[in-house]
């Protein structure tokens, strides 16, 4: 940990170098990027939200399907009159970030680009592509494969009972699930900064890949919805094969790697 907190200050240390803004431009640029993000995000809002019901129709699918497998009712209820606008309050919200996302992540790459080399800055197609990528990717993995199961081992546990699901609770299951394994899917891309900027590197990653693997099944158990060992072990699967990617990640574009294909070409 002290080698990772000396790469760390080596590589602010050299940021340091690049010409700056005080701290006043900080924040104002800061204020900037986070009024057009709320923009976004409002017009995303607004579209999510004519598509309310067709969103809601898709998320509700997963619970619908593994009710009638069990032949249960398969309409959810809610317990105060203000759950169904609630639920399609939320459904705008969730969507309208997801629509809004890659402007955001414009907006977040303004903001750090001056604190980048010329060099570096052509990344920022990739780093776009593959965020949204990664996070759509996590999402659907959720979604199409773990969701549906961890839904079906739930509710067949408890066969002996009957459910009342609400529409407020699955709402927060749901969220926690796809947005959580969205979420995990970036990990190539928190490497890609980290190994950009110096602070890691390929061999620092493969030499403590037994921690990192007991911290991805710790994260694995926490988003699990389930708490048997298979569904467990599906959630850390994917996040395993990004840990490995993200040591390819970190390999290509570390300064070292990337001086050293600059004297081979020169």
């Amino acid at each position: 940990m002290a080698d990772l907190a000396d790469r760390a200050r080596t590589a602010m240390a050299e940021r340091a170098e690049l010409p700056g803004m005080s701290l006043l431009e900080h924040l104002q640029e800061l204020r900037r990027r986070i009024i057009y993000s709320i923009l976004s995000i409002a017009a995303g809002f607004a579209v999510a939200y004519g598509f309310r019901e067709r969103i809601a129709a898709l998320m509700i699918a997963p619970i619908t399907q593994a009710l009638s497998e069990h032949h249960l009712p398969t309409k959810l209820a809610y317990l105060n009159p203000m759950d169904p606008f609630n639920f399609y309050l939320k459904i705008g919200i969730f969507g309208g970030v997801i629509l809004a996302s890659p402007f955001i992540l414009y907006q977040v790459w303004l903001f750090i680009a001056p604190g980048l080399y010329q060099h570096e800055r052509r990344y920022v197609v990739p780093f776009m592509m593959a965020t949204v990528g990664l996070f759509l990717a996590g999402a659907f993995f959720g979604y199409r494969f773990v969701y549906p199961g961890a839904l079906a081992f739930l509710i067949g546990y408890g066969s002996q009972f009957k459910p009342v699901v609400t529409i407020s609770e699955y709402m927060e299951l749901f969220s926690t699930v796809i947005l959580g394994l969205g979420i995990v899917f970036e990990l190539p891309i928190l490497i890609f900064f980290l190994a950009l900027f110096g602070i890691v590197n390929s061999r620092w990653l493969w030499k403590n890949v037994r921690y990192a693997i007991l911290v991805i099944f710790i994260i694995a158990g926490i988003i699990t919805p389930t708490p048997d060992p298979l569904s467990m072990c599906i959630f850390a699967a994917p996040m395993l094969f990004l840990y490995a990617v993200s040591i390819l990640v970190a390999h290509l574009v570390h300064p070292e790697r990337r001086k050293q294909k600059a004297a081979k070409e020169a």
